[in-house]
């Protein structure tokens, strides 16, 4: 707590600065990093479009590598304390489980969503020569008059051919990925919507704060990570903590904070309004931040003028794989509507915002 204290004393006296996500030019940077990244397609496990995304948006001083669990790292600055910042690549998706005699695809889900927001939706086959366009077939409605199963059958995708045969020819293999066709659309103000921005936008605030950092001024070492796997148990973060073992003082883990910010949602649980700035996640169903260090937060928020939300809210994060070895896990996000949806709508303030406060973290926590 007198650490916690200490810093607040501090950065009182720092001068406040305008809330910069309030300026278009920063929406507009904002808009043109996360595009890109929600326009990659990248199920979990196989994220190497969104991986050559991130090293593109980099700017030019960054000289990212890769592990051989797929995570991107970069390394900036020198001394201790040592402090991680982690988003993840992966995206929903499927794998194709078998190819049926009719041509047709059984799936296999690679994360937690409603299979039937895909339902007779347009589909793509990711393959290792290309995509391949296809259809979410509709599932058939029980037909006996017992109530409706409670478990609905995986979902099938048919890419048009009619034979086992035809439907390999076109490249498509057991383990091939499945998304669906994605953009990403600015609304009205400042506000997008596409899908995947979980987490592309916490890849977005990591590329952003890289951008507005000047690494010669850094008073200690700080690691930009972009991790695998998180969707299907955070597996990527995992080995990145193992590497890094008890080396790290904090690490933050940027991910969705799912929000109740919705017309048909009670109003009484992970209220955070879109708009309104990025969320310190102070507990979500893996990790629970210590009240010291979000007095830290809050304070480091305050000197650069960036408005912060406090919450809880369910799923868990990357930064609970650290803290097996006595990391502590200080979990950022921002609000997300409709989370793991085709339509996941945010505010671009919110996303300009994070990158600042990553940013912030970085220079003077």
């Amino acid at each position: 707590m007198k650490a916690a204290a200490a810093l607040a004393a501090l950065l009182s006296v720092s001068p406040t600065v305008r809330l910069s996500a309030q300026d278009t030019s920063r929406i507009a940077e904002a808009a043109s990093v996360l595009g890109p990244l929600i326009e990659s397609y990248g199920v979990s496990g196989m994220e190497a479009p969104v991986r050559e995304t991130v090293k593109r948006l980099l700017p030019a001083w960054a000289k990212p590598e890769t592990d051989t669990a797929g995570n991107l790292w970069l390394r900036v600055g020198q001394g201790e304390p040592l402090i991680v910042f982690v988003a993840h690549l992966d995206e929903i998706g499927f794998t194709v489980d078998s190819i049926l005699d009719d041509g047709s695809l059984h799936l296999r889900t690679r994360g937690g969503f409603f299979s039937s927001l895909f339902e007779a939706q347009p589909a793509l086959v990711h393959t290792t020569t290309g995509d391949v366009s296809g259809i979410f077939l509709p599932r058939e409605p029980s037909r006996d008059s017992s109530p409706a199963r409670r478990t609905p059958p995986p979902l099938r995708v048919s890419v048009g051919a009619t034979t086992r045969a035809a439907t390999q020819a076109l490249g498509v293999a057991v383990g091939s990925t499945i998304t669906m066709p994605k953009r990403f659309v600015r609304l009205a103000g400042s506000r997008a919507t596409g899908r995947a921005m979980d987490d592309r936008v916490g890849d977005a605030a990591q590329i952003l704060a890289v951008r507005h950092l000047d690494p010669t001024k850094l008073k200690h070492q700080v690691i930009f990570v972009w991790s695998t796997r998180e969707e299907i148990g955070l597996e990527g973060a995992a080995a990145v903590a193992a590497a890094l073992g008890t080396s790290p003082k904090r690490v933050h883990a940027i991910d969705t904070f799912v929000s109740a910010d919705s017309p048909l949602e009670l109003q009484n649980f992970a209220v955070a309004p879109i708009g309104r700035g990025p969320v310190a996640r102070a507990l979500d169903n893996s990790a629970v931040t210590p009240p010291a260090y979000l007095d830290s937060l809050r304070a480091v928020a305050r000197a650069r003028g960036i408005a912060l939300q406090f919450g809880t809210t369910n799923g868990g994060n990357d930064g609970s794989t650290f803290t097996p070895y006595g990391v502590v896990d200080v979990a950022l996000g921002w609000p997300l509507r409709y989370s793991h949806s085709p339509a996941e709508v945010v505010d671009l303030k919110d996303v300009a915002s994070l990158g600042d406060l990553v940013q912030a973290i970085a220079e003077i926590w």
